[in-house]
């Protein structure tokens, strides 16, 4: 049987290596979201529409919204984090209209 500050060591070690791979997965998982608000970007540009759609917008804060209720996150951290996805996503948007 090993002793507490090594069992200690190999728990951090776990939890580090799947902290690691989660991280993975929310890069790739935005890099494809990214993909296609970058496809939606260039078909608004194309069909002269705004770059920014509040009730799409509203539609997934609430959808989120429910998703962390379901999950046990925070709302208000999903918010802020979509808040910032949006953001970054009009800033693409917009950049396909100059």
């Amino acid at each position: 049987m090993s002793d507490p500050a090594t069992r200690a060591a190999e728990l951090l070690k776990e939890h580090r290596a799947s902290i690691d791979r989660l991280d993975a997965i929310l890069v790739y998982t935005l890099a494809e979201r990214f993909k296609h608000t970058q496809g939606v970007g260039r078909l608004k540009a194309e069909h002269d529409l705004p770059p920014s759609d509040p009730a799409r917008e509203a539609q997934q804060i609430a959808r989120l919204e429910t998703l962390c209720a379901d999950s046990g996150l925070d709302p208000e951290f999903a918010r802020k984090f979509l808040a910032f996805i949006i953001r970054e996503v009009i800033k693409h948007h917009e950049s396909h209209l100059s």
